[in-house]
């Protein structure tokens, strides 16, 4: 009988690669997210967001997103532009732009979120239109 010997690598990851700051699922009115990795300049996120829900029409400051939809429909408003994605189709929303996420499907939305901007802080957003009536924290 041949012996098999496993090979374990322990060398530690460079830090560049090393996930910082990851935190559980966040719920929101809309659905939830979850960051799945951030580090300097970046966050990634997942969100999903309920049948029939939407985010607010917001803006931010010093970030820009890009959105990759991993299942369901999204309706995405992006400064003038109104466009309906599915499944492995994908918009940018650049920084300084008002934009909306909705779902107006009937399963929930998935998609993930790529940030990328010097501030990436949940505080950075500004509320035009909210279905939920959340309003800024002072």
């Amino acid at each position: 009988m041949a012996q098999e010997t496993a090979q374990v690598n322990t060398m530690p990851l460079p830090t560049s690669v090393t996930p910082r700051g990851v935190a559980a699922t966040e719920l929101r009115p809309w659905g939830s997210f979850t960051i799945l990795e951030e580090g300097r300049g970046y966050k990634i996120k997942r969100i999903e967001v309920k049948p029939g829900h939407r985010l607010s029409l917001q803006m931010h400051h010093h970030r820009s997103e890009h959105w990759i939809v991993v299942s369901g429909t999204a309706k995405v408003v992006c400064g003038d532009a109104e466009v309906l994605l599915s499944n492995n189709q994908s918009t940018y929303v650049p920084q300084c732009t008002a934009h909306r996420l909705e779902n107006p499907g009937v399963i929930p939305l998935v998609l993930i979120e790529v940030q990328n901007g010097e501030y990436l802080g949940e505080d950075d957003i500004v509320r035009y239109q909210d279905d939920y009536a959340r309003t800024e924290k002072k």
